[in-house]
């Protein structure tokens, strides 16, 4: 277990791989972990270096109570890189995970020499759905939302996977202010300008059952980025690297090899 500290918050993350290998970054989705890529790392080269971490408010990181910003988000990616002295990587995110990896490959294209966008988006929805998710929340808890969000998390044929469960109990474990201040972050956010001035490699991928960020929402983020291409994976929810690792290996597998990673 390792921890970044940083003047606000305390990162948790965790490497793998080959430690002097080229670097691949990963950032998980709203109400998950580090944990999340789990499936995918065994399946992936091991010469490379894989480093994971939970952002603030999940996992084993600090839950700052304070307003989150999608530019505080990307800060603190920015200083674990910084802080474990990365120069060059192949960024990964999920989600909210996707929306921190393309305003930080346009704050510092220095730092992301290749992004995949899974499951994510330039935009998710209007301000006003998010404000009466947060107030729900404020009111309620996360626990009567949790049916709601493991159908936008994943296909039909997973629910009877009894696996669920356990992702069920990582959403409910998620801190409410951690979960509240990425929510309050994401309905700020629109990256529509940033994203069309994008030009790097990039991968973005869809889940064909996703209830969150649909194909034609991933569709409309492909088409606005320079160089990039969209692949949609079968029977797959919001979570795809759960459901079908493999396939989403394989595809970042071959994403990789063509941009020189491996």
């Amino acid at each position: 277990m390792k921890i970044a500290e940083f003047k606000d918050v305390k990162l948790n993350w965790r490497e793998d791989g080959n430690p002097d290998g080229k670097v691949v970054v990963f950032s998980n989705s709203l109400g998950t972990d580090l944990r999340l890529w789990d499936k995918i790392i065994p399946l992936l080269p091991q010469e490379l270096r894989y480093i994971r971490y939970d952002k603030r408010g999940h996992g084993l990181s600090s839950c700052p109570q304070a307003h989150y910003t999608m530019d505080t988000l990307v800060q603190d990616a920015e200083n674990l890189l910084d802080f474990l002295e990365i120069k060059s990587c192949l960024f990964i995110g999920l989600s909210i995970g996707g929306m921190t990896g393309q305003l930080l490959a346009s704050k510092r294209p220095d730092l992301i020499e290749a992004l995949v966008l899974s499951n994510t988006a330039v935009k998710f929805g209007d301000a006003s759905l998010w404000d009466d998710r947060i107030e729900a929340l404020k009111k309620d808890g996360l626990e009567n939302m949790v049916d709601a969000i493991m159908e936008r998390w994943f296909a039909p044929d997973f629910h009877k996977n009894p696996e669920i469960e356990a992702w069920r109990n990582m959403l409910q474990r998620t801190p409410l202010e951690g979960y509240i201040g990425c929510c309050s972050a994401i309905s700020e956010t629109d990256l529509s300008p940033k994203a069309s001035k994008l030009s790097l490699p990039t991968l973005c991928i869809a889940g064909e059952n996703d209830g969150s960020s649909p194909p034609t929402v991933v569709q409309f983020m492909d088409d606005m980025i320079t160089s990039s291409k969209m692949v949609t994976i079968d029977n797959a929810g919001h979570l795809p690297c759960v459901e079908k690792p493999e396939i989403f290996t394989q595809h970042l597998s071959s994403f990789m090899k063509d941009n020189n990673f491996v």
